[in-house]
């Protein structure tokens, strides 16, 4: 019997090296000794050798070292957990996810966008794969007397004067050149340029990539002002007048919020800012750039409007609006308010829902903070309604949106058009890999490592982009046709049904409060709670109501 020896460094004896969670480190040991050995004689085993000795190094550097206890117990073996554990999406994703499963997108809903961006048919055999029954579950009622429609190609006019824009039913959503690979960028504006839609630039500003593709592009202008401000970070006229001007512009976006970190600033480490990107924010390369949390241009909601009136004047009349998720109540209510107190209207408002996305956001945020979709959209038609500025301010939505139906609903709660990010991004390619902000996207998506975005073919991954578009346009078409109407204007809540329970439907006009046009400004009773609490308590002085 093999005697008892002690190790003081880890308190193992001789036998438990044998047989313990030691074993592995030991018997990787032994068997380089003697491949070692034999490598004296054989040639061709040195190499194994070499290899199990690094390995047996690896052991005993886990034995002793003090960050991971798992190591330290489980030297070698506990290795493999992190590597499982770095695999766990992809694993989940291909084997254990269900179709159903959002996580954040369902497989049925990426492999529906894969289909229409292909150009095959987005069909579903032997039936759905939802649950009919279940609560919170809606629907599109359907006519008897169904319509028919000649084109699909739907249009929302914003703005007023020559410079007004017809807005396409479906567009892309803010994708930043940084948070995209250059041909990411280029090949979603070439879509947008070959199907005849709009993209937004996303709050890194409008690149040189953004232009190459052509597309009509929608400029938002952030906190940072980044492709308009001066050297310390205030907005500069002359600068956004000269990008503002350019034909490809077509609406300017003031970035308030988004929904997936709304309120929250951030930072683009200096290691990722190339001169590229530098050029493009108007900053100096390999330095941190700060986003703040808020704009320094105006901080009463009346302010907002004088800046964004400015932005419409240096951009010869372009329209000009907000992108913002709903936080308080009031400080929306407030924005209105202030639009009917000084005469200034924005084109349009932008609703950002919760369910967004985007490369990198706190968990709490992104989990637990901002208004989600569609109850945010109902709110903003309400306020937009009772202040008699429905039918001069266009609603438009993103969020979480994916299909036709998506729009179908969305348009009905109050939105006039839908912008989509994470859903094109499908359409090049994407894989939901959700390693957006590690540089190393598997697809040459969300990088900036040239070796990965090279294999990002433009031209096709352009076309499939379009198609996309195209194909969901062809959706939305059927869908309006079924429901007897011919455009998604005629859309209002009465044609989605929502089931509460599992013994209680109602439609949705008979859900959301309900508030009649010019209601706020008659002084009459609304049944929006919120509107009612406060539409007499604020003003467009501040963004806080009065007591």
């Amino acid at each position: 019997m093999l005697p008892l020896i002690k190790n003081k460094a880890t308190g193992e004896n001789f036998m438990d090296l044998l047989w313990s969670r030691y074993s592995a480190v030991f018997y990787t040991s032994v068997l380089a000794v003697i491949l070692s050995v034999a490598g004296l004689h054989w040639h061709s085993l040195l190499y194994p050798a070499f290899l199990l000795s690094t390995a047996a190094a690896v052991g005993f550097y886990d034995i002793f070292q003090k960050k991971r206890p798992v190591l330290a117990n489980f030297p070698l073996i506990g290795r493999f957990r992190f590597v499982l554990e770095s695999i766990r999406p992809e694993l989940r994703q291909y084997f254990w996810e269900s179709d159903t499963d959002e996580l954040p997108y369902s497989r049925n809903q990426r492999s529906m966008v894969y289909q229409r961006s292909k150009q095959i048919l987005a069909a579903r055999p032997f039936g759905s794969d939802e649950n009919h029954y279940s609560d919170d579950f809606t629907w599109l009622n359907h006519s008897i007397a169904p319509s028919h429609i000649n084109d699909d190609d739907f249009r929302v006019i914003v703005g007023k004067g020559d410079a007004r824009y017809a807005m396409s039913i479906l567009n892309i959503s803010g994708t930043s050149f940084g948070s995209l690979s250059p041909n990411a960028i280029q090949a979603l504006s070439k879509g947008a340029q070959i199907g005849g839609f709009a993209h937004n630039t996303g709050e890194g500003s409008l690149s040189k990539y953004h232009q190459l593709g052509g597309g009509d592009t929608i400029w938002q202008i952030s906190t940072g002002y980044f492709g308009c401000r001066t050297k310390d970070g205030k907005f500069d006229s002359e600068t956004f007048k000269k990008r503002a001007t350019l034909p490809q512009v077509k609406m300017i976006e003031i970035k308030l919020s988004q929904g997936a970190k709304p309120g929250h600033g951030g930072m683009l480490l200096s290691s990722k800012v190339t001169p590229e990107i530098a050029e493009t924010r108007g900053v100096k390369p390999f330095t941190d750039v700060i986003s703040p949390h808020s704009h320094s241009e105006f901080g009463t909601p009346t302010e907002l409007l004088k800046f964004a009136e400015r932005l419409r004047n240096l951009s010869c009349g372009k329209p000009v609006g907000i992108k913002l998720c709903i936080g308080h109540p009031w400080e929306f209510i407030a924005i209105v308010k202030a639009m009917t107190e000084t005469g200034i209207e924005l084109d349009f408002i932008t609703v950002d829902g919760s369910e967004g996305g985007t490369g990198a956001a706190p968990v709490e945020f992104t989990d637990h903070l901002g208004c989600p979709l569609r109850d945010a959209v109902v709110f903003v038609d309400n306020t937009l309604r009772g202040a008699n500025l429905r039918n001069r301010v266009k609603v438009g939505s993103s969020a979480k949106l994916v299909s036709a139906y998506d729009i179908v609903r969305i348009c009905a709660l109050g939105a006039d058009w839908c912008n989509m990010a994470r859903p094109f991004m499908f359409s090049l390619g994407c894989i939901q890999a959700r390693d957006c902000s590690s540089g190393h996207c598997p697809t040459g998506i969300a990088t900036m490592d040239p070796k990965r975005y090279r294999a990002l073919d433009i031209p096709s991954r352009a076309e499939r982009v379009r198609n996309f578009q195209k194909n969901t346009r062809f959706a939305l078409k059927e869908l309006l046709e079924a429901a007897g109407l011919t455009h998604p204007d005629q859309l209002t809540r009465r044609h989605i049904v929502r089931r509460l329970s599992g013994s209680q439907i109602k439609l949705a006009d008979q859900i959301y409060p309900k508030v009649e046009t010019g209601a706020l400004l008659r002084n009459e009773k609304v049944e929006d709670t919120r509107l009612a609490s406060y539409w007499h308590r604020v003003s467009g002085a501040s963004f806080s109501p009065m007591n």
